[in-house]
């Protein structure tokens, strides 16, 4: 492997600094991780076709029977419905990282990059740079799709441009989460388990519907949930129907959008590393 390589030049003092071989080693599992993929096109087939097929679905077979905040027809319902599954298909994208984690521990894929001369954060940072590129991936075929059934950002540019961005801090958080799961769990077959968690934590928000529409207990709950607040603060950037309860952390939904990725990856990035640290101790 490349990384290889570079790891066995900087050790006998190739003239470049640990940070150069650092990104160099990064870039080369980020190259390796994409490999896979295009050995494997079923893979990225299918995280990228998943959120197409979601869309159709909500969009089309059950948008006519669903009403948007403020009332209206199947269109409006759309336009409250598309910033909805953009944060779903991020809140789910965690499983993938989840699966890609424990795939390369279990075969011993990982245990061979930490015996290696090579940077050890580059199995960390590779991991995180993969993922935020499919997950641009994954937006931009979803917005086509979106815009094709006739979804439109009212929000201006640079509206669109926050609101994307808030959609990728949000998947970049969950990746740390992921990877942590993912080296928590004994194999793949049993990362396949977290979707019991991820479909409750994401149809208990605003994906959907407003809470305002849920029993006041559970319409708490939704709108303290992170992927409601970055679910409203898209809606507000991208000038889309938000469905606001009037509560603090609705109305303040961008802050919360920020804070919430912030203070998620400030818990589960130390959890991750500490976690790879003592494999096979």
């Amino acid at each position: 492997m490349t990384g290889t390589g570079t790891g066995t030049g900087a050790g006998i003092g190739g003239g470049r600094g640990r940070a150069y071989w650092a990104v160099a080693d990064c870039l080369n599992l980020v190259r390796r991780a994409l490999t896979h993929y295009r050995r494997k096109p079923v893979n990225i087939l299918w995280q990228l076709g998943f959120p197409i097929v979601s869309v159709l679905l909500y969009g089309y077979v059950f948008g006519g029977a669903m009403k948007p905040p403020g009332g209206g027809g199947a269109s409006d319902y759309r336009d409250f419905l598309m910033p909805g599954m953009f944060v779903m298909t991020m809140a789910f994208g965690f499983m993938n990282t989840a699966l890609a984690v424990v795939t390369d521990a279990s075969k011993g894929v990982t245990d061979r990059f930490r015996s290696m001369p090579m940077a050890p954060s580059a199995v960390v940072s590779g991991r995180w740079l993969t993922d935020l590129l499919v997950a641009s991936a994954e937006l931009a075929i979803l917005a086509l799709t979106a815009l094709a059934m006739g979804w439109r950002p009212d929000g201006g540019l640079a509206g669109g441009a926050a609101g994307f961005a808030l959609l990728l801090l949000l998947r970049s958080c969950l990746i740390w989460v992921g990877a942590w799961l993912g080296l928590l769990v004994p194999t793949p077959e049993a990362a396949g388990g977290l979707y019991a968690v991820a479909f409750p934590v994401t149809m208990v928000s605003s994906v959907f519907v407003a809470p305002s529409t849920m029993p006041d207990w559970l319409a708490a709950v939704a709108a303290w949930n992170p992927i409601s607040s970055t679910a409203a603060a898209i809606r507000e950037l991208f000038g889309n129907p938000v469905g606001s309860d009037g509560s603090w952390v609705q109305e303040n939904a961008i802050l919360m959008a920020v804070v919430w990725p912030l203070a998620i990856t400030a818990v589960f990035l130390p959890l991750a590393v500490r976690r790879f640290r003592r494999l096979s101790r």
